[in-house]
């Protein structure tokens, strides 16, 4: 099943391309994939574009530290390139042969002022992105996008140092889908060079530091430690992407690694969160459908679940479920509501299949059946075969020695307090 995609990833990399991985030409993956390519917009034109150059051009109170994304640079070199390098640095300018609606490329910036040149207050920073590219139609465009953010509020006595209400500002501005969208990206770029192990305690050591500066918490207080609401998911992102198959790729092949990974480096914010944290919808008799905790007490025996997780769609009937089904109890007129019940997952898997690219593989399995793997290899363990401590549920155990988030949630919590 090795065909060389991880020798061949740079060409899609370097040239926006497109890839899809499946074992014959004749799959649904591949056929429906390819379709996909050459859709059309309402004006019967290809979304797609060519042959682009993005630049970046900072104020000069900070730089451009690099890209990552699919895309090369192109060594262009100006006052708006930082000396510190993430990703493709040391340049102003990138090159992306292939653009599509969904191209999406992380830029990192570094504050580069001295303490000798301290920053104005109420000053504003100002950002432009000059994006030129020839449309499908063959014209030539140029897309400029100015953004100028004030700088947060420094100490009167400081030479730019944050005090409390200039932290206070910025922790208000934060988001942790982006955030969580851009240390993904970060982790496997330094995934190419540095050990899974190395990266796993870089992201430990950037989350740990994240709490100690924006949490509320008493020294040696494990119990005092609260989160605001913009920033309490964040550290669930980050157990799942430690956990994810990003990061652990124990059991992947180089090639399907690459895969997967290319696609972390292409897609926005709201397909990578999914990546790495997938959701998961429950249909029942007693509740009606809905967002229920990406846990093992969430399977339960009288519950059908739907596991999105971008490059698979997995539906998961409950032992008693997966029973009446057996029984072909949905052909009896008498229990028309079972049958309804066992559709609707069904129809909203054809929903998320309808407009993704690529197209993902869709899984029906039942509790107990072996590819009940594609869901218990994502929900938190939060009952093994070593400590039974879930929420209650269905009585499922995963057989993994994995942590469960609610200990990593209480190291993390020990390890920011403590003095």
């Amino acid at each position: 099943d090795q065909c060389g995609v991880y020798e061949m990833k740079s060409c899609v990399e370097k040239t926006g391309g497109v890839l899809v991985q499946t074992d014959t030409f004749t799959n649904v993956i591949f056929k429906e994939s390819f379709k996909r390519v050459f859709q059309r917009d309402e004006n019967g034109d290809l979304k797609m574009a060519f042959n682009a150059e993005t630049e970046v051009i900072c104020s000069r109170e900070f730089k451009v530290a690099g890209a990552i994304g699919c895309c090369a640079s192109l060594n262009k070199k100006s006052p708006s390139v930082a000396e510190t390098e993430i990703g493709q640095g040391n340049t102003c300018a990138w090159k992306m042969p292939g653009l599509t609606p969904a191209t999406s490329v992380a830029f990192f910036f570094e504050v580069t002022t001295q303490h000798t040149q301290p920053i104005p207050q109420g000053s504003m920073r100002y950002l432009q992105f000059q994006t030129h590219y020839i449309h499908s139609t063959g014209q030539h465009r140029l897309r400029v996008t100015t953004l100028a953010h004030p700088w947060a509020t420094t100490e009167q006595a400081a030479e730019n140092k944050l005090g409390p209400q200039g932290w206070m500002e910025v922790g208000s501005s934060f988001d942790q889908e982006t955030c969580a969208a851009l240390m993904a990206r970060w982790a496997v770029n330094k995934a190419e060079s540095e050990e899974s192990f190395d990266i796993l305690r870089w992201l430990d050591r950037k989350l740990i530091q994240l709490a100690q500066k924006f949490a509320e918490y008493r020294k040696d207080d494990p119990q005092s430690f609260r989160l605001a609401p913009n920033f309490s998911i964040y550290p669930q992102f980050m157990f799942n992407l430690r956990r994810s198959q990003f990061l652990h790729v124990f059991g992947a092949s180089p090639d399907e690694t690459a895969f997967y990974r290319i696609y972390l480096l292409t897609e926005g914010v709201t397909n990578s969160t999914l990546m790495i944290q997938p959701s998961l919808l429950a249909y029942s008799f007693n509740h009606p459908p809905g967002p229920v905790l990406l846990d093992v007490s969430s399977i339960a025996p009288d519950r059908i679940l739907l596991l999105d997780t971008f490059f698979n769609i997995v539906v998961f009937h409950g032992e008693t479920i997966a029973e009446w089904k057996r029984q072909n109890y949905q052909d009896n007129p008498e229990y028309a509501s079972f049958k309804q019940l066992l559709e609707a997952p069904q129809e909203e898997a054809r929903e998320l299949m309808k407009d993704r690219f690529p197209f993902p593989r869709f899984v029906d399995c039942n509790q107990h059946g072996s590819q009940a793997r594609f869901l218990l290899s994502k929900v938190n363990p939060s009952s093994t075969h070593n400590a039974q401590a879930g929420f209650g549920g269905g009585g499922e155990i995963v057989q993994t020695d994995d942590v469960s988030f609610q200990t990593f949630m209480e190291y993390l919590q020990k390890l920011t307090v403590q003095s």
